[in-house]
């Protein structure tokens, strides 16, 4: 599934953009705690976390992911965004919980063999 199809069918909301909207989303991670993503999240996936702390931006750019939702109306700091655009992160935004988002990204079929 392209990213811009993710972002359509979840009702994100774009906090920085897609710079590649039609990027195949190979799949999701979910997740808090930065190492862990950094240790087990992989290129091309878009991770579900309700961290808006800086470093999520360059966790995401580290490792060439699709994007960032922050769920959960969780708040993103400025500086988060500022890094994010810096880097190329597509970030987005939601108030729906981090379970049911990872259940809809299963549902739409995003990293299902």
């Amino acid at each position: 599934m392209k990213l811009d199809e993710v972002v359509r069918a979840l009702q994100l909301t774009e906090v920085v953009p897609a710079q590649k909207p039609g990027l195949e989303v190979s799949g999701g991670y979910a997740s808090d705690m930065l190492s862990n993503a950094m240790g087990q999240a992989a290129p091309g996936q878009i991770w579900v976390t309700m961290q808006g702390h800086p470093n999520v931006a360059a966790v995401a750019s580290l490792l060439n992911l699709a994007g960032v939702i922050v769920a959960g109306a969780a708040s993103v700091a400025p500086e988060t965004v500022q890094k994010a655009k810096t880097n190329g992160v597509a970030l987005f935004t939601t108030a729906l919980p981090a379970y049911e988002v990872c259940g809809r990204l299963y549902a739409l079929g995003v990293g299902k063999p």
